[in-house]
């Protein structure tokens, strides 16, 4: 089958077309899936270049002598494992593979089914592919590991809410947890209005101070919690000054999060990481991931949770090399995501 591997970590330019070895049949609870769209998240960056760092010694437990990135995707079920029950062949699906495993820049895939869902019938597979690993790490930091309630009477407050994991967590607070202020951070004009129209009832310019900003709001709600989606070093000393006395603060970004002469001791605050990879790599409430996008499914057909794909691309190595730039530049809003119906006559994988 085709695929686009690195196998030198490093630069765009290291990942390149290769036909590598057929899939053999699925086993266990593995499902073979043909690959339709996939989407292109900041572990895909940081996996090519060689510095994915939120497990020490992530690269010992990845595939060899090449590496098939891509950690979601979209398609339809050609075989099911011995022991699937989710799942048949002929389904078409949305996911979230796991980080040690060959990913969705291939023609075929296998992943665990209770990594999957049933693809929402109003999205298209590209729309599909762009929701999976965003939607599932921001409902488990929010619902999960800080448990905020349904219609608490808190705000909460997500650092970059144009980014793919804030633009989900915003419709996650506002629409599922129903809270009474959704606060988010950005700066541009374009960024402002998408994460307004994501669910945002107040935006601050990360830019400025936002200590002020967030007293400036006079808001009658607490700041209970926090959601770092981007640069948790810069926050954590700003996030001891927001965050109201036993709030809860919650990073997905790597970094050294110091606390020590900050007032997270003093106000009796919590800080939590939140890494998606955690269930599947240590194989812990895996079938979790299934049932949130199950549920995802139904909430995208609703209308209730809308998708946050921005940028689309053909499925080919130009139009992941493209992908790779737009994320690397750390500017994107919303979700790249590349495929096969969108590649305009060029050869998939190629």
């Amino acid at each position: 089958m085709k695929a686009i591997v690195v196998e030198k970590y490093g630069p765009i330019e290291n990942l390149e077309t290769r036909v590598v070895p057929d899939i053999e049949e699925p086993e266990g609870r593995d499902l073979l899936i043909r690959v339709e769209a996939c989407s292109v998240n900041p572990i895909d960056i940081k996996v090519r270049a060689g510095i994915y760092d939120d497990y020490p010694d992530y690269y010992d437990h990845v595939p060899r002598p090449y590496q098939i990135c891509g950690y979601d995707g979209a398609g339809i079920v050609k075989k099911a494992g011995p022991d699937c029950s989710l799942f048949r062949g002929g389904d078409a699906v949305f996911y979230s593979g796991s980080p040690v495993r060959h990913g969705s820049n291939a023609e075929f895939q296998l992943v665990d089914e209770r990594s999957v869902g049933h693809k929402p019938k109003r999205l298209d597979m590209a729309e599909a592919a762009a929701m999976p690993l965003t939607y599932v790490t921001a409902y488990q930091a929010l619902v999960e590991q800080m448990k905020i309630e349904v219609k608490e009477r808190a705000a909460v407050l997500i650092i970059n809410g144009a980014g793919g994991v804030g633009a989900v967590a915003s419709q996650i607070a506002r629409q599922l947890l129903q809270l009474p202020v959704v606060i988010t951070t950005a700066s541009r004009p374009e960024s402002v209005d998408f994460t307004k129209q994501m669910g945002a009832t107040h935006v601050l310019n990360h830019r400025e101070d936002l200590e002020k900003q967030i007293q400036k709001l006079d808001l009658e709600v607490p700041v209970k919690y926090i959601f770092i989606t981007h640069s948790t070093d810069q926050y954590m000393e700003t996030c001891a000054k927001i965050c109201a006395p036993f709030g809860k603060v919650c990073s997905i970004v790597q970094g050294q999060a110091n606390m020590y002469g900050t007032e997270f001791m003093a106000k009796s605050l919590s800080f939590v990481w939140c890494l998606i990879g955690t269930k599947p790599v240590y194989g812990t409430d895996v079938e979790s991931h299934h049932r949130v996008l199950e549920e995802l499914s139904r909430l995208l057909d609703s209308g209730t949770i809308r998708c946050h794909l921005t940028h689309r691309l053909g499925l080919t190595l130009k139009g992941l090399r493209e992908a790779h730039r737009a994320v690397e530049s750390a500017g994107n809003i919303g979700k790249t995501v590349l495929a096969i119906d969108d590649n305009h006559g060029a050869e998939s994988f190629a």
